[in-house]
């Protein structure tokens, strides 16, 4: 089994109006060291072994459903795990 670590953010040249928000609650809550703030997501993927060849697949997936590449950058990281 594969597991996959995706992570995905919006583009530095878009605008992040989420980020913006956050980063004013934690200045009103004098968290003002804070200097800037991006939201992302976070998903973990479990793919079995069987699947030839996982980063092209991941890729795909990433591509065409799990990111927008018009305004978001995306990463990702495999593992092998042992079957439980």
């Amino acid at each position: 089994m594969y597991k996959v670590k995706v992570y995905i953010t919006l583009r530095e040249s878009v605008l992040d109006p989420q980020g913006s928000a956050v980063k004013q609650a934690l200045h009103s809550m004098s968290f003002n060291e804070v200097e800037d703030v991006r939201i992302g997501k976070y998903m973990e993927l479990t793919i079995p072994s069987t699947v030839k060849n996982v980063e092209e697949t991941v890729e795909e997936m990433c591509h065409k459903l799990l990111a927008n590449p018009v305004i978001e950058d995306y990463r990702y990281e495999i593992e092998e795990s042992v079957a439980q």
